[in-house]
């Protein structure tokens, strides 16, 4: 949950040969991608009203299908969105929501019945509906009882044996095959996750007493571990976000930690052959984890399985430059095979190929279209004065860093944002990611949505159109477009229309295509992996490749099995100290390198004991 609510389109696209090979040549001319974070109209986050903070935000997304569709939820949203395709999301605004909204919401989909249960820490109502692509949203009890065994506790406090939290947070419903529901619950730095069974025929009926499932272990387990690259040794981690599949027979029963507001936010799963598990650790984990590139972390989502059979997860993403808990959601392929369970965010923020059947290898997804922005040159038509040089310079939208933004001095139509991308280069796709400064503007403001148009040229004198907002008027704060074809330019430019926000502010202008005619990096070479003193931790190094823009550090329990990724700008050395391994497994490691012609063969594989 993590508010800690306390406080708290593709006509010649060259997708790779594996799944070219799985699709016929009509169906890959239907073939469209996506990129991270999710494109779909964030809402504003008002929470912070007396401190005059509001942004845009989403978190703790889930995806769930009903009949022919996909329905979005999410943290703070007011509503909900609908795709048939999981590609255009479209909002529904509910005909009854509880007042505040809702947060960290689970969903189940029951035959034609869709339960939306709220994180609560207080009783509170529970919907259902047979059409929610009507909106139409019906009660399935105006009161949630209260938790068997329930009890509240001051902050810090310890409860008595036999006694749980008041809750449920953070909420995931299970429908077993045999037709019984369970309840699996908790957001915490102190309890641990619970399960229950329950029944909901006509309301919600609680069934025995919640047990206890999981704890977190971060003295073993250096991905649970507080911070920033898992630094906060000191800091009792967050476990929360539950969700379980059963998947061939067994169950994972995934979570979240150790906390929303850092790049290191992640997935890990316990296994089990029963609701109520026992359940093991699986070695793996974190199954889910993204610390490096422009979109960061994965926490606090959920798996789901598309109309073809394929998994994917969710999850959350860190911005929080307005506040500790700012972020967005992104989509990542998953599967869940002999060894378990996987999520694969390698180059999970560049644009994929959304599968229009079933995909055995969910990496061959990645579309091959390679970053062309990373720190080319930027100038705009005006940038807003600051204390701070360079604060708001028009440099910042090709950092890669969401963090950082360039501002307009003027919030009017005409403001442009001109990229030199240094040579020309062949162009697939553009994302706009708008950034949130000063934006503390009513909830109930008419003008929240984004137009703009993008523009190439050769040489900058003379400029086409390239993309441009249309249709319905709505809020694009991620906007991404994929190329009707292929286009040559060396120069983009953004063309300012509006901007529902105090200041037009855009954290990155980012371009994806090829080169063309130029061999992908060299591998890279000297490779070495040293598990540090604290068994947790490793440090990785390598010989910096010439013309690299980045590397990826993979590692993973088998050579073949390098799943887990950390990816490190060239500009930032060669040289990493993974933190998130699990004290007593050893690991493979290898590295890959990037540029903007493609991605090298791996290098040699170093066994860590």
């Amino acid at each position: 949950m993590n508010n800690r609510i306390a406080h708290r389109w593709l006509t010649a696209i060259a997708p790779p040969l594996l799944f070219v090979a799985a699709m016929d040549a009509q169906a890959a001319e239907r073939l469209r991608t996506y990129a991270n974070p999710v494109d779909i109209d964030y809402r504003y986050n008002f929470e912070q009203v007396n401190e005059r903070i509001s942004y845009r935000t989403g978190a703790d997304p889930v995806i769930v299908r009903h009949d022919d569709a996909y329905y979005l939820f999410m943290t703070l949203a007011d509503g909900y969105w609908r795709s048939t395709n999981l590609l255009d999301w479209k909002f529904i605004t509910p005909t009854r929501w509880p007042i505040g909204s809702i947060v960290a919401p689970a969903v189940l989909v029951e035959g034609d019945r869709l339960i939306l249960m709220p994180s609560m820490d207080s009783p509170a109502p529970i919907f259902e509906t047979r059409d929610p692509a009507s909106g139409k949203l019906d009660l399935l009890t105006r009161v949630t009882p209260v938790l068997p065994d329930s009890m509240y506790v001051a902050p810090g406090a310890t409860l008595p044996p036999g006694k749980v939290p008041p809750g449920p947070n953070d909420p995931d419903l299970l429908r077993d095959d045999d037709g019984r529901t369970y309840l699996y619950f908790g957001s915490s730095n102190v309890f641990p996750i619970y399960g229950l069974e329950v029944e909901l025929r006509h309301g919600l009926r609680y069934i025995g007493t919640p047990r206890p499932l999981l704890r977190l272990d971060p003295a073993r387990h250096g991905w649970e571990r507080f911070g920033r690259d898992q630094r906060g040794d000191d800091v009792l981690p967050f476990v929360e976000g539950a969700w379980m599949n059963k998947v061939g027979g067994r169950y994972y029963l995934q979570y979240a930690a150790p906390g929303t507001e850092f790049n290191a936010y992640a997935t890990g799963t316990y296994v089990g052959a029963s609701p109520f598990g026992p359940f093991i650790y699986a070695n793996n984990n974190p199954v889910g984890y993204k610390p490096g590139g422009f979109v960061e972390g994965v926490g606090h989502g959920n798996t789901f399985f598309d109309a073809h059979g394929n998994a994917w997860n969710t999850g959350t993403s860190w911005i929080g430059v307005n506040w500790p808990f700012e972020r967005r959601i992104g989509l990542y392929p998953a599967r869940f095979d002999d060894g378990g369970m996987h999520v694969n965010t390698r180059f999970g923020d560049f644009p994929h190929v959304m599968p229009t059947t079933k995909v055995d290898d969910p990496d061959s997804l990645f579309a091959g279209w390679m970053l062309l922005s990373y720190r080319k040159h930027a100038t705009a038509s005006s940038t807003l004065g600051s204390t701070h040089a360079g604060e708001f310079d028009a440099a910042n939208v090709t950092d890669e860093d969401p963090r950082t933004f360039w501002v307009a001095a003027r919030n009017e139509p005409g403001q442009t944002l001109t990229l030199d991308l240094g040579a020309i280069k062949t162009l697939r796709a553009v994302q706009v990611d708008f950034a949130d400064y000063q934006s503390d503007r009513y909830a109930d403001a008419g003008d929240i949505y984004t137009e703009f148009r993008l523009e190439h040229s050769l040489d900058a004198r003379d400029w086409h159109a390239l993309a441009a907002t249309t249709g319905e008027r709505r809020d694009r704060p991620n906007a991404y477009f994929e190329l009707e074809a292929p286009v040559r330019a060396r120069y983009v430019r953004y063309v300012h229309g509006h901007v529902g926000a105090a200041h037009l502010a855009i954290s990155d202008l980012r371009v994806f295509g090829t080169v063309g005619g130029v061999a992908a990096p060299s591998i890279p070479v000297n490779i070495s992996a040293r598990r540090s003193a604290d068994p947790r931790a490793m440090v990785v190094s390598w010989n910096p490749v010439t013309g690299a823009v980045g590397y990826n550090v993979r590692w993973g329990l088998k050579p073949d099995r390098l799943e887990q990724c950390y990816q490190v700008f060239a500009d930032r050395g060669t040289r990493l100290e993974v933190r998130s391994l699990n004290a007593g497994v050893e690991y493979d490691v290898a590295v890959e390198a990037f540029d903007e012609n493609g991605v090298s063969s791996l290098s040699r594989v170093v066994h860590v004991h």
